[in-house]
């Protein structure tokens, strides 16, 4: 690997993620619940024909202070019982006008913390869930858990529940920078919780780690990059923590002065890939990495690797998603669908109505062109338009004139072995992955004609 902080400094520019094309800042609220539903029922009849349920569940017995995400501090019993129940009532509402010949293949709980609210509840949502749609036969259906709240009889609990793949926040194994950022430590060694989740056949144990937390050092987040690997898990996931305390207030809680800088989050990233590479796990994208016989290294080698709101999964898995609880975001093959931010809102909007949709997005036929284009691009690194072409029932010179590709806008990536073409096909590095956002950007015709604020690239 030749790539320095140098040279991802030189690549360091601000760009969209690409969680989804367009990006989520392209939502609007001219799209609405009244929107939704057709979009549902058109749904049945595209690509793909599997399902993948999304749950949030955004309750947290006690907020980190570096986090991003959706959730609240518990209020009363009452107000989980309510919530749930608005679950239950809009996937009644959705499922109606859906095809029940579709199968689920996926299902995906986050949050929030899921494993911290009363299991029956989880118990309950899929009970439902099954009530309503076949399975396909090996269904993926994860978890996300915080350590502080799973005990060995939850894991018993979600194994009989059906659960088979736990992401764990793991975050930093040092104690100190638990509190520095108000997480508490695990209930249990995670070394007995993986134990357990062996012994439970679970298909999958990931676990997320991030860097650039309060009082860690390169070195120090090496040690948890060598701990995790010691754990043997199948997926090993490093997050850079983005410090925005003018978009999440909660962060100015942590002090500033004990993070690392740029240039040393950098040699993190750097270091927790080599560590990793160099003890055998695959590289999928730039923060993700798996065991070999893991179903994404295997999809990355197919080049069939996928991507959505949830992480990285394979196509086989991976169905149109319709998600349900507040903020969640449903991704139709031609529509995006968010609900409601606000908790009390959105079970107002429920409880009334049975939808929460608080905006969207329509596709057009040229933005899906480049959607695939750029999924190709950013999971598999990797594009051949004939391909597409095939898969989109179009041909390549249609998708080479939307996306605006000329093999001229590659040179400075190819100059700098980022990127080579053979064959009239893109192959992007290894060291080109850690950049591909940038590589991504170049099939987007549309990026500059939005005032959108986006993040750095690497």
């Amino acid at each position: 690997m030749k790539i320095t902080p140098e040279f991802l400094n030189k690549y360091n520019k601000t760009g969209p993620r690409y969680t989804s094309y367009p990006p989520a800042t392209s939502f609007n609220t001219n799209f609405t619940a009244a929107d939704y539903i057709p979009a549902v029922i058109k749904s049945n009849a595209q690509y793909p024909e599997s399902i993948s349920i999304y749950i949030h569940i955004p309750f947290c017995p006690q907020l980190c202070h570096f986090c991003g995400c959706n959730t609240t501090a518990f209020e009363s019993a009452a107000k989980i019982r309510r919530y749930i129940d608005c679950i239950l009532k809009e996937i009644d509402t959705v499922a109606q006008h859906i095809d029940k010949s579709r199968k689920v293949s996926q299902i995906h709980w986050g949050g929030g913390t899921p494993n911290s609210i009363n299991f029956d509840y989880l118990a309950e949502i899929t009970e439902k869930i099954k009530s309503l749609f076949q399975f396909t036969e090996n269904p993926e259906i994860a978890i996300e858990c915080s350590p502080a709240y799973l005990t060995m009889e939850d894991i018993d609990r979600l194994a009989v529940i059906g659960f088979n793949r736990v992401s764990m926040g793991i975050q930093d194994f040092n104690p100190e920078v638990l509190k520095a950022i108000n997480r508490r430590p695990p209930k249990f060694p995670i070394e007995q919780v993986m134990e357990r989740l062996r012994q439970n056949n679970f298909k999958g144990i990931n676990l997320d780690l991030v860097y650039g937390l309060p009082l860690q050092t390169l070195e120090s987040f090496k040690q948890n990059v060598e701990k995790a690997i010691v754990l043997s898990p199948d997926r090993i996931v490093t997050f850079s923590y983005a410090h925005v305390p003018w978009v999440n207030p909660n962060q100015k809680k942590m002090d500033e002065t004990h993070m690392a800088d740029p240039e040393e989050k950098l040699q993190m990233l750097l270091a927790g890939y080599e560590i990793m590479t160099n003890k055998g796990y695959e590289a999928i994208g730039m923060d993700h990495f798996a065991k070999p016989t893991d179903n994404l290294a295997i999809a990355k080698h197919n080049k069939n690797l996928h991507r959505n709101f949830q992480g990285y999964c394979t196509r086989e898995t991976t169905g149109q998603v319709y998600a349900f609880g507040t903020s969640s975001i449903s991704q139709l093959w031609g529509t995006y669908a968010q609900n409601i931010k606000n908790l009390h809102h959105y079970m107002d909007a429920i409880e009334a109505t049975g939808l929460a949709t608080e905006r969207g997005y329509s596709l057009t036929n040229e933005e899906i062109i480049i959607r695939e284009v750029i999924n190709q691009v950013m999971c598999n690194g990797y594009l051949n338009f004939e391909e597409i072409a095939q898969h989109l029932k179009c041909s390549a010179g249609e998708i080479i004139a939307v996306t605006g590709y000329h093999p001229s806008k590659l040179d400075p990536f190819i100059e700098d072995g980022l990127v080579e073409i053979i064959d009239n096909n893109i192959h992007v590095s290894a060291d080109g992955m850690f950049v591909v956002r940038n590589i991504a950007m170049l099939f987007d015709p549309f990026l500059g004609s939005t005032d959108s604020q986006f993040s750095k690239t690497v």
